[in-house]
């Protein structure tokens, strides 16, 4: 069966179930619980024989064997016990609640859907790209709020495609969500490099990746679609830390960093005392390896990820326009970047790619360099792909394709070797570079950078659709409403207010 028939599957009784009152995140989460034991099941027989982690009396058999209200009963039981279980099972089942009204239909689940596959002879691909398949579908559902969590797939593979990961690199991504950047750096190097070695490939399941995702519901997601593709499944340890990863520095340095850092721009942490009463309540990090304190979550992101780094290492992560451009501590930190790293690719994004709204973003990659008197960034070749570029989550999402120039401008084999495509004979060129010094001598070293003219300005015959010019409006007052809310949240004006119709 392939992926796609297993999600239309798996996802139209997902419908069915909607009528019960459950959500799509809901269920996603229940087939997360069922499809690990019944795969704990399966790889305890033969010819895999291996333990199951899970206890006598907690596992698919147990549940499989019952029906009705003593289903209900046992599986309320199991889901309670396994939460409070360490290592893997505490990471699957952990605040694990049964969100299913109707017995009967958690068993038809069970026989019907689950049951009768094979999960383990299923190959990675296939299990993996089921899921994942699930996941968007979820993402796709705005109302829950999952689309946070999931990056366009096609837009990670670009960014991939241009770090080009290697075998016996580590690689991380501080806020992993459902895992898209570990798994489609896993695909790269299975693709390009066939002739691993069988230490390689086992290093490449069990010791290459490390995440961190601070929502626990999340990280439980992740951690199956991780166990789905093959890592960390076969007695390995899972690569997921479930906690806050700007919270302090790990001491792991990395060769690789791809991340999307979750929007939004304000962080809080809570300080507990002795007591375990809240004493304070923070919205900053002080951390000796930062090289500005600030509020902003995004900025942050991207000093926790120079921190991450080993000399040398590579990194491409997603930003929003505003880390481009804010003064103070936005200011001091491009400063900085552009000095001790060398900062040489960046991808103006579309509106239109991700599923939380109003978010105008980019893509950022630099390397990791020694300490230097003179900057190590000479020059910052900039893609626009957001000017006259019309994308939607749904008529038109953005493909795999739309980013082929891109990857071939950013020349990843040689990028010493670049072209622009932008002249002073082709205005219209989307890939151009900047020096240092035009860089730093800009108003706050800002790198808010555009040149292409945007046609719907110059020609009203040219407009959008009217569905496009619509969607892009709700992106700008989204992302206006967004700002508004931090500045009254800097005012002290107190939620209740900011909620107010």
């Amino acid at each position: 069966m392939t992926p796609a028939n297993i999600v239309q599957k798996l996802w139209n009784y997902c419908n069915v179930l909607r009528d019960d009152g459950m959500s799509y995140g809901d269920y996603v989460e229940q087939l997360t619980y069922l499809l690990f034991l019944k795969m704990a099941d399966e790889r305890s027989k033969p010819p895999y024989s291996q333990q199951s982690p899970v206890p006598a009396g907690y596992d698919w058999p147990s549940l499989i064997r019952k029906d009705g209200d003593e289903l209900f009963d046992h599986y309320r039981h199991l889901l309670d016990h396994l939460g409070k279980e360490k290592g893997l099972l505490g990471l699957i089942f952990n605040k694990s609640q049964n969100k299913f009204q109707d017995p009967a239909k958690l068993r038809r689940l069970l026989v019907d859907l689950i049951d009768r596959e094979d999960w383990s002879i299923m190959s990675a691909d296939v299990k993996g790209d089921a899921y994942e398949g699930l996941l968007e579908k979820n993402a796709q559902d705005t109302k829950s709020g999952a689309g946070q969590y999931f990056t366009p797939r096609p837009l990670i593979r670009a960014m991939v495609d241009v770090i080009r990961p290697r075998p016996g690199e580590k690689i991380c991504d501080p806020a992993c969500g459902t895992g898209g950047f570990l798994l489609a750096s896993h695909d790269f190097i299975v693709k390009h490099f066939p002739t691993m070695t069988r230490g390689e490939k086992r290093a490449l399941k069990d010791a290459t990746f490390s995440g961190w995702e601070l929502v626990q519901s999340t990280a439980r997601l992740c951690a199956m679609n991780l166990m789905l593709h093959g890592i960390g499944a076969n007695g390995g340890k899972l690569p997921l830390n479930v906690s806050d990863s700007l919270a302090a520095d790990p001491g792991e340095r990395f060769d690789v960093v791809l991340t999307n850092p979750p929007f939004g721009k304000k962080s809080s942490t809570t300080v507990m005392g002795a007591d375990g009463k809240v004493v304070k309540e923070k919205d900053t990090y002080e951390r000796d390896d930062f090289w500005a304190t600030t509020s902003n979550k995004q900025l942050n992101f991207l000093q926790h990820v120079k921190t991450l780094l080993r000399l040398h290492g590579r990194c491409a992560i997603v930003v929003p326009d505003n880390v481009l451009f804010e003064g103070g501590a936005g200011e001091t930190i491009r400063r900085k970047l552009l000095h001790e790293c060398d900062v040489h690719t960046l991808l103006r994004l579309p509106t239109g790619l991700f599923y939380a709204q109003g978010v105008k973003a980019n893509v950022l990659f630099f390397d990791r360099k020694p300490a230097s008197e003179t900057p190590w960034t000479r020059k910052l070749w900039i893609y626009d792909l957001r000017t006259n570029m019309h994308f939607t989550l749904k008529t038109n999402p953005l493909k795999r394709e739309d980013l082929d120039e891109f990857v071939e401008c950013c020349n990843p084999g040689n990028r010493h070797e670049r072209q622009p495509t932008w002249s002073e004979e082709n205005p219209a060129g989307r890939w151009r570079s900047y020096d240092y010094e035009e860089l730093v001598n800009r108003d706050k070293a800002s790198l808010d950078i555009f040149w292409l003219k945007d046609e719907s300005l110059e020609d009203s015959d040219n407009l959008p659709e009217p569905h496009i010019i619509a969607a892009e409006i709700v992106e700008d007052l989204e992302a206006a409403l967004e700002q508004f809310r931090e500045i009254a949240a800097d005012l002290g004006v107190g939620e209740d207010m900011e909620k107010s119709p």
